[in-house]
């Protein structure tokens, strides 16, 4: 893969790659749902996470759902395969932002990182981390660094050595040790995020 040389050159970083596959980036449609399911799955262990999707499909008959269904379903239907009252607010917000932007994955695939995260914090419910993995997982962008997500932060505390004490010192020395993998820092993260669940 073309990011393994560049991000092999960071010698601590090399002994993770050589542990692990390289990783694919996948190009998604319909963003508009992928967005409701990381809303779905958020605070939730992934196996809660499916089965809320999986009960969230079952409700059009296993297809899935354009947006205006998705705004045609009652609030309470929504509330009875298991979201909160917020989840469920969230998840219509997405689906009216898209529909009343007449937004699509086509104009979406077009933009900046930038464009795309003031494009979509626009939607109440819809933070700079949900972003960032919209980026990252559907939108095949390369380079992209959640420096808020506590996996990564877990990681690269453990690999570097990283003081913690002061969270904006961190966050300092997380962007500099990052700086090194560019443009390449989605794939790093995702190797991070490997690295840390098989401990």
């Amino acid at each position: 893969m073309h990011y393994i040389d560049h991000l092999s050159k960071d010698k601590k970083f090399r002994k993770i790659l050589e542990l692990q596959d390289p990783h694919e980036l996948v190009r998604r449609k319909k963003i508009y749902l992928y967005l409701c399911a990381s809303i779905m799955s958020q605070q939730l262990s992934t196996k809660v996470a499916d089965v809320i999707y999986q009960r969230f499909l079952a409700l059009y008959g296993k297809k899935e759902p354009t947006a205006q269904q998705i705004l045609d379903t009652p609030f309470e239907t929504l509330r009875g395969i298991g979201l909160s009252n917020a989840k469920a607010n969230y998840i219509q917000n997405v689906c009216r932002f898209f529909t009343d932007e007449g937004l699509d994955d086509k104009q979406l695939y077009k933009m900046s990182s930038d464009e795309v995260q003031q494009k979509l914090i626009q939607i109440k419910g819809v933070g700079k981390w949900t972003t960032e993995m919209i980026l990252m997982f559907a939108l095949q962008h390369e380079d992209v660094f959640p420096v808020d997500d506590l996996g990564i932060q877990q990681a690269m505390i453990k690999l570097y050595k990283l003081d913690t004490g002061n969270k904006k010192l961190l966050y300092e020395q997380m962007h500099n040790v990052a700086e090194k993998w560019r443009p390449y820092r989605t794939y790093a993260c995702v190797h991070l995020w490997r690295w840390k669940d098989a401990k």
